[in-house]
């Protein structure tokens, strides 16, 4: 599973999660005591950061083609990439898309990603 994002634990489960403030909403695809649904599919919860066992943020990162990039999301067999060696001849030498001033995101095939793996920052 390909996870950028917070997440919480509390109760000794994990759920994604969103700060805000002094709080820490938590969210769920399902009901549950004390979830209300803000959509389809989609429950939250807010609690003081106090009740809250960790908040981590987690991220995924691989290698694609030697090079280091963070994953954003996958989809039918491709990942969503964003290159995080900052240099610019590789960047545009591997064809990836300027998307901001320094940010350069691609699609790479999953089965050509190494060394992917979850990082807790």
């Amino acid at each position: 599973m390909i996870r950028d994002g917070y997440v919480a634990r509390w109760r000794g489960r994990e759920y994604q999660a969103s700060p805000d403030g002094d709080d820490v909403r938590l969210y769920q695809p399902e009901t549950g005591e004390g979830f209300e649904e803000v959509r389809p599919g989609r429950y939250v919860q807010v609690l003081p950061a106090s009740e809250v066992e960790d908040l981590a943020y987690v991220r995924t990162t691989c290698r694609w083609q030697g090079q280091p990039f963070v994953v954003l999301g996958e989809h039918d067999g491709w990942l969503r990439v964003e290159y995080t060696g900052g240099r610019w001849p590789v960047a545009q030498a591997m064809r990836l898309e300027v998307f901001d001033f320094g940010v350069y995101q691609g699609w790479a095939p999953a089965a050509e990603v190494t060394d992917l793996r979850e990082q807790r920052i």
